[in-house]
């Protein structure tokens, strides 16, 4: 494979496919510069035009087969970063757990990414972004005040509290590793990291600034000048004037005079601003909004769809986004500044790369054909 940039240049990770945070983190990993090998199984999903799944090469292994088996050794021997997103004892049941791989490779750092952890009551479980985000505590303080709880995209705890930690946690263990330190398990679990996330929230609960009524406190939609409002083509301003002199440059747009208003931290009179703001921004549409507040501090900014934030200037001018065989992909974040982010690389279908990576391995190619006769590759 042709040399990798990037402050993770020169780090090979394998990846045992699956599903949302586990292919995110790789992807974060593989834009960082780090060589990712995924490991597809026979008849599972189809990588075609997938962000997810940029910057990998795809071999197709049977796992039920020793012979698949003795292949993922193989590459385990050659890697320093092994993820698996399987539920806790699988990876153990088909051969390859911690201690398997670690007798191989004494320093590799073995990423396990599940929605419960290794451990505890529901470790067997179960569940899906939005199950890890009620049990958090989060999704409870999601929601307008008198509604339901609102479900978010599973960006929070799937990529947030799942992929992201999984990403950090496996490059902390490979520093530890670059120390001296030897290989270790690091056990990301999407409840933990939401948990981690909401940490500033138990804080204010603790100190008798945030209710456990959602829709009612600072951040959470309560705030007249923290929330969207609806404009009269029927789309939506965002407004975060939380400091004082951005809630003056806010309320002095909506043609306001801040002297004449509540105070702006009077929780008692958020009800009445809430209604009179809503009233006055449905009065203009959204764009001419923007134009109105343009160039003040009032933080407010449109509501764009995913297709509007691609062409927005500021995206634009940043490189943002950017094509890859005709699919939009996100820029590669963070930025360094030793040099330009890696450029995504195409999405390989599964199996794409079975030969070369087995050639790599030193099979040769009657040894790739009795593999193949047995049904250990694809």
């Amino acid at each position: 494979m042709a040399h990798q940039t990037g402050p993770l240049g020169g780090v090979r990770v394998v990846e045992l496919a699956g599903l949302g945070p586990g292919p995110f983190a790789c992807m974060l990993l593989a834009d960082m510069g780090a060589a990712v090998i995924r490991v597809d199984r026979p008849g599972g999903v189809i990588r075609g035009a997938d962000a997810h799944g940029r910057g990998r090469r795809s071999i197709v292994l049977n796992l039920k087969e020793p012979a698949a088996v003795e292949v993922l050794l193989a590459l385990v021997d050659t890697a320093d970063v092994l993820v698996e997103g399987f539920r806790p004892g699988v990876a153990e049941r088909l051969g390859v757990g911690p201690l398997v791989c670690h007798a191989r490779n004494p320093r590799l750092v073995y990423g396990r990414m599940t929605g419960w952890g290794q451990d505890g009551p529901l470790a067997h479980e179960v569940g899906h972004d939005i199950t890890y985000l009620a049990l958090s505590g989060a999704l409870h303080a999601i929601g307008p005040e008198g509604g339901e709880p609102a479900v978010p995209l599973n960006l929070v705890a799937d990529y947030g509290g799942g992929g992201a930690f999984l990403a950090l946690g496996v490059t902390a263990a490979l520093a530890a590793v670059r120390g001296g330190a030897p290989g270790q398990v690091v056990d990301a679990a999407m409840v933990d990291g939401v948990a981690a996330m909401m940490a500033p929230f138990h804080a204010m609960v603790a100190s008798g600034r945030w209710s456990a009524e959602r829709g009612t406190n600072l951040l959470d939609s309560g705030a007249p000048f923290y929330r969207t409002y609806r404009t009269v083509d029927d789309r939506w301003i965002a407004v975060g004037a939380i400091e004082a002199p951005f809630y003056r440059a806010f309320v002095a747009g909506l043609g306001l005079d801040p002297a004449e208003l509540p105070p702006q931290q009077d929780p008692s009179s958020w009800p009445e601003l809430r209604a009179r703001f809503a009233r006055i921004v449905a009065s203009r549409s959204r764009d001419e909004w923007v134009e109105r507040f343009t160039g003040t501090d009032a933080c407010v900014a449109p509501v764009l769809t995913p297709a509007e934030a691609v062409r927005h200037p500021h995206a634009v001018a940043r490189g943002m986004f950017h094509e890859v065989d005709g699919v939009v992909h996100p820029a590669p974040a963070p930025r360094f500044g030793t040099g330009p982010a890696v450029a995504s690389r195409p999405t390989h279908t599964n199996g794409t790369d079975t030969d070369a990576l087995l050639t790599e391995l030193g099979f040769d190619a009657g040894a790739v054909e009795k593999l193949r006769a047995a049904g250990a590759v694809g």
